[in-house]
């Protein structure tokens, strides 16, 4: 009988591994005295401040280029840890800053998006055995939990301001699909089954609603968690709260519902699965090549309708990995199909052979496009799809590297 691993084999590993080590070669150029910056397009940091998300992403992807044998990589896990537990920390009112230069702090504003990328790095630093990870893990959760968390409706608070005086009434789900990702990240450093069964609240939560709403993620809801439809109808295009519903969620969605299931293990409920399939069925209906031109848009209106048509990166990049998730889950070819098709594409129109890295935003016809994304930030999606096909469902893929 064929084996998953046998069947995923286009692109190969020894493919996949050598792009793996030019995505890390690429981004080391991000290393800052205070951090990691954003990169642009030819591979350079951009000039002015340094993003708290963008120093955890980097830091996160070291810990797993160490695993892949990059020479460098501890030092840039150390890097990365050092900024977060110095200059980023606020250490007169907890948490970290949303963004910092030279001359201090540029943005002071807390949000949980960039602390559940807190939690994400420093669970695979403690993973793969730093005690610095391991300490800024325990802060990161303890005032995660302190601040963040709502266990009245069993869900994470957007944002406040530096104090933790004023709360954001804007409610998240990008944020909470984030929090579902650190979480199963905590749950596999600590052991601790809380963190699993606080993202399964949140993924029911999400589940219930897209379910109503035929699989289209509703992304925006106010204080209440009644959902905002119109939201940001001035700004369709916003980078991480763009109107309308997300394509690119829901594979990764899919993705992280089948990882919930294989932490729970025999206990998981049916609907995970059965959610994650329609998430990725809709996602392939609904947003892949449905404008006449190759590649997954942005978003859809509640009609399913195309809205922002440009490419994104972070999107083909999250639809491989939840096809090879689910083919390791189902065993069903047409999943080998999705993943050999969306990787044809990307070294086709998305990966950049002449500077390196992935062009993180093409224009509708798939030509180069920086109205959204200018640049290449960080290699954090693009990373992750190299290896989704080689690990396991379960544990993380930090864990699982380790592990490997």
């Amino acid at each position: 009988m064929t084996s998953a691993s046998q069947l995923l084999t286009e692109p190969t590993p020894e493919w996949l591994n050598a792009h793996a080590q030019s995505l890390l070669q690429f981004a080391r150029a991000a290393r800052h005295p205070l951090g990691f910056a954003l990169l642009d397009a030819e591979g350079e940091p951009e000039p002015g401040h340094l993003e708290l998300y963008v120093t955890c992403r980097m830091t996160y992807s070291y810990v797993l280029g160490e695993q892949l044998g990059f020479a460098g990589s501890a030092e840039l896990v150390e890097h990365g840890l050092t900024a977060l537990d110095t200059v980023f920390r606020d250490e007169e009112y907890g948490g970290w800053f949303e963004a910092i230069d030279e001359f201090g702090v540029v943005d002071s504003t807390k949000n949980a998006y960039p602390h559940a990328f807190v939690i994400l790095a420093a669970s695979a630093a403690a993973i793969a055995g730093y005690e610095l990870g391991k300490k800024i893990l325990d802060d990161a959760l303890h005032l995660f939990e302190e601040r963040f968390w709502d266990e009245g409706v069993g869900q994470a608070r957007e944002s406040w301001n530096r104090e933790f005086t004023s709360s954001e009434r804007y409610r998240g789900m990008n944020s909470n699909m984030h929090v579902v990702e650190a979480f199963l990240a905590a749950f596999d450093a600590t052991g601790d089954a809380v963190w699993r069964d606080r993202a399964l609240g949140i993924s029911q939560h999400m589940v219930a609603q897209a379910r109503r709403d035929n699989w289209r993620i509703i992304e925006h809801f106010d204080e209440e968690w009644r959902p905002l439809l119109e939201y940001n109808a001035d700004d369709k295009a916003n980078p991480f709260r763009p109107y309308g519903s997300t394509i690119g969620h829901w594979f990764e969605w899919a993705r992280l519902l089948e990882n919930l299931a294989g932490a729970i293990g025999a206990d998981a409920p049916a609907w995970l699965h059965e959610a994650a399939v329609a998430l990725f069925d809709a996602g392939v209906e609904q947003g892949w090549n449905v404008d006449g031109h190759p590649g997954f848009v942005y978003t859809v209106d509640w009609e399913g309708q195309p809205v922002v048509r440009l490419r994104m990166h972070w999107v083909v990049a999250e639809a491989a990995g939840a096809a090879a998730t689910l083919f390791h889950v189902t065993g069903d070819e047409r999943y080998v199909d999705w993943y050999r098709q969306w990787w044809a594409y990307a070294q086709e129109f998305v990966i950049d052979e002449s500077a390196g890295s992935w062009w993180h935003e093409l224009t509708p016809d798939n030509q180069f496009s920086d109205t959204v994304w200018p640049g290449k930030p960080d290699i954090y999606h693009a990373l992750q799809a190299t290896q989704f096909a080689q690990v396991p469902v379960t544990p993380g893929l930090a864990k699982s590297l380790v592990q490997r």
